[in-house]
């Protein structure tokens, strides 16, 4: 696990390679790059890394659109394991949400990765917020997350709530809440949101945490009821509803991002070629549009800001990591 004194030399060696490479260089472009990510296809990460692959094309870093490759599992990490393991030349990105690098070091004893050696920050690419969603199995009177507390309540046999996975910032959030009110919540972690979300409206779960864009559809539709969502502000998604810190949760006000990695020891000069074509495809209107439909906000950053944004995390969630007192397999 990652310790301070670790992070502080990693962040050491950071300077040192910004100081190394200039933006001024150029690179020589790619023939071919590929998108390496931990999720199915079909999901948000999947549609990610296919909008953004597909407008790097053209670009100083690749004059062809990127592959993406899919390596589900593990929540994750075994797409952070493939990026490791590849050369360090630029031809393979990771795309991540930020769990993987901040929040997991303080769960598994036994990352076969270290997020701040092996892993380079190329940029930001979307924000995401969480959302807290009730189905029919919960009175349509349950309207607010005190509302769905007071209900929990009252019938402690029904108080589930599902997350995509065990360890994620969604598991978290339901299990921060359940703290702070002092509710006993039970968890049911799934295998992504899907699953979960087909549970929600059958009625056989009672809530969700999950990001809210997976939320979008069914609720406008009417089929679940979005309660709350973890954004500083409301999303512009779903602009109808309150975030937890409107509801007296301020506690549970996160959001969490989508970034691009790289091996470590790839050179500077590829690392500022990819970040200019990341942050150059985020403006595009098909990635924008795209990116909307599953609740997501394209971002971009330069390599320090998203490297700076990674530790910022790392340190919030450790602590509350140790609150919560979650810890995984391995």
């Amino acid at each position: 696990m990652s310790t301070r004194r670790h992070f502080v030399q990693s962040a050491s060696a950071f300077a040192a390679f910004g100081a190394l490479s200039p933006l001024s260089a150029r690179a020589q472009a790619l023939d071919q790059v590929r998108i390496v990510n931990g999720f199915p296809a079909g999901g948000t990460a999947d549609a990610t890394s296919r909008r953004i692959g597909e407008q790097l094309r053209g670009s100083r870093y690749t004059p062809n659109a990127a592959v993406v490759e899919n390596k589900p599992g593990a929540g994750g990490r075994i797409a952070c394991e493939t990026v490791k393991n590849s050369a360090p030349d630029g031809r393979t990105l990771l795309l991540t949400p930020f769990s993987c690098t901040s929040v997991y070091p303080h769960i598994y004893t036994k990352l076969s990765y270290d997020p701040f050696k092996d892993l380079m920050p190329v940029s930001i690419a979307a924000v995401m917020h969480h959302g807290l969603a009730v189905g029919p199995l919960v009175p349509s009177s349950v309207r607010t997350v005190k509302d769905y507390v007071a209900w929990c309540k009252a019938n402690p046999n029904q108080a589930s709530y599902g997350s995509p996975a065990a360890g994620s910032l969604p598991h978290f959030l339901g299990a921060l809440l359940s703290s702070y009110t002092g509710v006993a919540l039970t968890h049911v972690p799934y295998r992504g949101s899907i699953p979960g979300v087909a549970d929600l409206i059958g009625g056989q779960l009672a809530s969700m945490f999950t990001p809210s864009g997976d939320f979008l559809a069914n609720h406008k539709a009417g089929k679940i009821r979005m309660i709350a969502t973890s954004g500083p502000t409301r999303s512009p998604f779903s602009p109808e509803v309150p975030t937890f810190a409107e509801q007296g949760f301020a506690d549970l006000t996160t959001e969490e991002w989508f970034g691009f990695y790289a091996p470590a020891k790839t050179p500077g000069t590829v690392i500022d070629s990819a970040n200019e074509a990341i942050n150059a495809a985020l403006k595009n209107s098909q990635v924008v549009n795209g990116l909307a439909t599953f609740g997501l906000v394209p971002a971009g950053s330069t390599v320090r800001e998203m490297d700076r944004s990674q530790r910022e995390a790392y340190f919030r969630w450790g602590p509350l990591v140790k609150h919560i007192g979650f810890t995984g397999m391995s």
